[in-house]
């Protein structure tokens, strides 16, 4: 009999898997987005019409404004930038001295009306976690598109200049790695040695930090993978691959998800699957705080295997 996640856990003595105290609040925005990446988990895209409304994000920044421990807000999407209400819950967060995460692809810099995205980024110290797939074209065009490679080339070039990625810089640029197909990411610091070598030598461009993230079987990947015939033998690499020593920093331990309607989930991959926090009430308008939910058990099932696989796998890269 296959072992479960919760099996597997076990076997460790790590079940039940808990909270510890939330130290990131990850908002996505919408599923609206400007690309339609074959490994996107939330089968964002152009024509989605999911999107945060206003009074939501301002009960966002009132949760984070009445949660002093909570000191990251994670913006995500879609391409959360194409949200009305993005940059006000950025300059809300940063007048509030929160650390403020921008989940970008890069492409939406050259989308009509964000002419002056990359200017307002670095005006309020964002820190930029960058889709960036390969360092090669052929491998990006495959996963994002035919342009997304020049543009995203382009859109590092533009961050670079504005000091993002420098070295002595408060701008801090990440990339963020995806493997093409169903594998496992490689090793992350051999990684980063190469993107850095490679997109330095080729066009001039430093990052900060290179983030290798395992692709989730689920929605548009898991598609692919059915497609391709590929689904079980994924599944199994990633139950196979199952690591205990991942599971501490698994970032649904100190991460609370909310959905563009307002839902609380423990990650967003518990999101995109409708398991909500086991503990915590139906919507953020009925929270005064994001505190107080350690120790409480996190939802988890098969898919939690995709954190856990080899070296981890998290919103910030390899976990070990």
């Amino acid at each position: 009999m296959t072992d479960t996640f919760e099996d597997a856990l076990g076997r460790f003595g790590q079940w039940p898997l808990r909270r510890a105290s939330t130290r990131t609040l990850q908002v996505n925005l919408g599923h609206l987005c400007n690309m339609a990446c074959q490994h996107c988990h939330m089968d964002a895209g152009p024509h989605r019409t999911e999107i945060m409304p206003a009074a939501i994000a301002d009960h966002v920044i009132e949760l984070l404004a009445a949660s002093p421990g909570v000191d990251t807000l994670d913006l995500t999407g879609g391409a959360p930038e194409l949200n009305p209400s993005f940059r006000h819950l950025v300059r809300s967060a940063r007048a509030l001295d929160r650390h403020i995460i921008d989940r970008c692809n890069l492409t939406v810099l050259f989308e009509p009306g964000q002419e002056d995205l990359d200017t307002f980024l670095a005006e309020h110290h964002v820190h930029v976690v960058a889709s960036m797939p390969c360092y090669l074209p052929d491998n990006v065009k495959r996963q994002r598109g035919s342009v997304a490679y020049d543009q995203s080339i382009a859109a590092l070039q533009r961050l670079n200049g504005l000091g993002y990625g420098q070295p002595g810089s408060p701008l801090q640029l990440d990339l963020v790695y995806n493997p093409g197909g169903p594998h496992l990411p490689p090793e992350q610091s051999g990684l980063e040695r190469d993107y850095k070598a490679r997109l330095g030598a080729d066009h001039g461009i430093t990052f900060n930090s290179l983030l290798t993230i395992t692709n989730m079987p689920i929605h548009r990947f898991a598609h692919a993978l059915e497609r391709d015939g590929a689904a079980d033998t994924y599944r199994t690499l990633l139950r196979d691959s199952f690591n205990p020593a991942t599971v501490d920093g698994l970032m649904c331990r100190s991460l609370i998800s909310v959905s563009w309607d307002g839902r609380l989930f423990d990650c967003d991959f518990n999101q995109v699957l409708n398991l909500p926090m086991p503990s915590a009430p139906p919507t953020v308008f009925s929270l005064g705080s994001l505190e107080g939910f350690g120790e409480e058990a996190v939802a988890t099932g098969a898919h939690c295997f995709g954190c856990t696989a080899g070296a981890g796998s998290s919103c910030s890269g390899a976990l070990g």
